[in-house]
């Protein structure tokens, strides 16, 4: 791989133009997967479909978007960054404007396919325009921190602006302002070219093969991962299937990569003590905040909310995230990770504690600080952790980002995925646990039953003057209240896990200073010359 081209130090309007270039495509970026991530049940009318056909449009976005950044790092570096920049942006705008014609459940799978694969260098373009601003002594302080930001924000503000979408054109409107951003987006890298490093031949034939069976391998997981919660893991035989041939897919591309001399992936740098503890604990902070992504717009929705009856909430969370980037920029330094850390995973523990005291009667305003708190706490936890890994891989030699790059993608994309697809099992579980504990001692002998089915009966009184039919929908009623309670309760227990995991994490974290510290001190001395 190439040397990254030296630093030329640019005027302080070109610095702020290219942050806000990056910030756009970012932002552009990030609408096209949140869009519909945050708009499943909102589509089925535009679209014809049900909520598990629906799932499809994430699940076709993720397949090749999870891997491809993989093979895309060397086209770049053998193509040149500015031709990438150029074509990966044409590309974009392409598929972007496809959207706008989508008016079927088929077509718009064949679309969010191929959204997902021109969408892969647009998050690298989001970076690499950042960082340019930078000299080489801030890009992983500043430029790190302000570059994460914009990518955490982004599922928060594609639920903020997602209710005025919809109420332009359904499924067309949801697209027609990521359109505009996309052409925008398009006009900023033209004008705005980056440092490019020179041009180095460093595509290998085995390189075709192993990321063929790398994209199969992630490809598979993620699909299964993303249907895995709605179909149903043991009712949908084909999950198994996907989740077996993706692990073989890897397995062979693993024993590709451990026989070559020049790999795409360096396998044994990857499986080191100090990699696989990074890797750990990014894949965990992700997975933990699956309870914002998943858990907060879940709950409200079980209580029959949607996203215009949040717009308040959703401002608390993007004004906390971008508060704490701000903040994690400011303050970053080498050696300050674990305690920045710390502070993310004490955010993490207070907001999800209090999240696992809701009610049927909580509402977003119960829950600005909570996830606010959380919200903040994914913002400061990835710029440290990530400036570290970075820092540890081009100490290596620049073919080791190569690898370092596909353990940050598996972490956040497939992790996303993961997390959610758990998140939303571990709900159902206890969903059907405390569905069971209700219906135990719902019986119309208990008395207290028995009146409470009389007034929910009474509200038909004036529309079914039959007793028994009254009666009837007032079991109905109180069913569905046990069922909503049940699904509260269920909630709450996955917030209670989720602060449960995070101490367990943080404890981990204290024990692992207190260890280097003791370790500090016992060590002997250096002799004097």
């Amino acid at each position: 791989m190439p040397a990254p081209a030296p630093y030329v130090r640019k005027p302080h309007a070109m610095m702020a133009l290219y942050m806000l270039a990056s910030t756009l495509i970012a932002a552009t970026q990030g609408l096209g997967l949140n869009l519909i991530t945050a708009n499943l049940y909102q589509l089925q009318g535009p679209l014809g479909a049900t909520v598990n056909e629906t799932v499809w449009l994430s699940a076709a976005y993720l397949a090749p978007n999870v891997s491809l950044t993989l093979l895309l790092t060397k086209l770049r570096a053998q193509f040149g960054l500015r031709n990438f920049a150029e074509w990966a942006i044409a590309g974009f705008v392409t598929v972007t404007l496809l959207h706008l014609f989508v008016d079927d459940l088929q077509s718009a799978l064949v679309v969010r396919f191929f959204a997902g694969a021109a969408a892969s260098p647009m998050s690298s373009l989001a970076f690499l325009y950042m960082l340019e601003s930078f000299p080489p002594e801030k890009k992983l302080s500043i430029g790190m921190s302000l570059a994460l930001t914009n990518t955490a924000i982004a599922p928060t503000l594609a639920r903020l602006i997602s209710p005025s979408l919809l109420d332009i054109d359904d499924w067309n409107g949801l697209f027609m302002l990521e359109t505009a951003m996309a052409l925008m987006s398009f006009c900023a890298i033209r004008l705005l070219p980056l440092n490019s490093p020179p041009k180095t031949p460093v595509i290998e034939t085995l390189d075709i093969v192993s990321y063929v069976f790398i994209a199969l391998g992630l490809g598979c997981i993620a699909i299964g991962m993303t249907l895995g919660p709605f179909d149903w893991w043991f009712e949908a035989p084909w999950i198994g299937w996907a989740l077996a041939a993706g692990a073989l897919s890897l397995t062979v591309a693993a024993v590709i990569e451990l026989n070559r001399t020049n790999p795409l992936v360096d396998l044994r740098w990857i499986t080191s003590k100090e990699v696989l503890h990074f890797a750990g604990v990014i894949l965990l902070f992700r997975l933990l905040l699956s309870e914002q992504t998943s858990g907060a717009s879940g709950f409200f929705q079980v209580l029959g909310l949607r996203n215009e009856q949040m717009v308040v909430l959703y401002l608390v969370m993007l004004g906390s995230g971008v508060t704490a980037g701000l903040v994690c920029a400011s303050i970053l330094k080498p050696g300050r990770a674990p305690y920045i850390h710390i502070v993310a995973l004490l955010f993490l523990i207070t907001g999800a504690l209090m999240d696992a005291r809701a009610t049927s009667l909580t509402r977003p305003e119960q829950m600005y600080l909570s996830q606010g708190l959380i919200s903040a706490a994914g913002v400061l936890f990835l710029p440290p952790a990530m400036a570290q890994g970075f820092a540890s891989a081009m100490k290596k030699g620049m073919n080791y980002i190569l690898s370092f790059l596909i353990i940050f993608l598996t972490t956040q994309a497939l992790g996303g995925a993961i997390g959610s697809s758990l998140f939303r099992t571990f709900v159902t579980i206890r969903e059907k646990f405390h569905s069971s504990q209700i219906a135990e001692n719902i019986t119309l002998a208990d008395p207290i039953v028995a009146a409470r089915i009389a007034v929910l009966g009474n509200s038909y009184r004036t529309t079914i003057a039959d007793p028994v039919l009254r009666q009837a929908e007032g079991l109905a009623l109180l069913g569905s209240q046990a069922t909503r309670e049940a699904n509260i309760l269920a909630y709450n227990d996955a917030f209670l896990m989720t602060a449960v995991l995070a101490a367990m994490g943080l404890a981990f974290l204290l024990l692992h200073l207190a260890f280097n510290g003791l370790r500090a001190r016992l060590a002997p001395a250096p002799a004097s010359a």
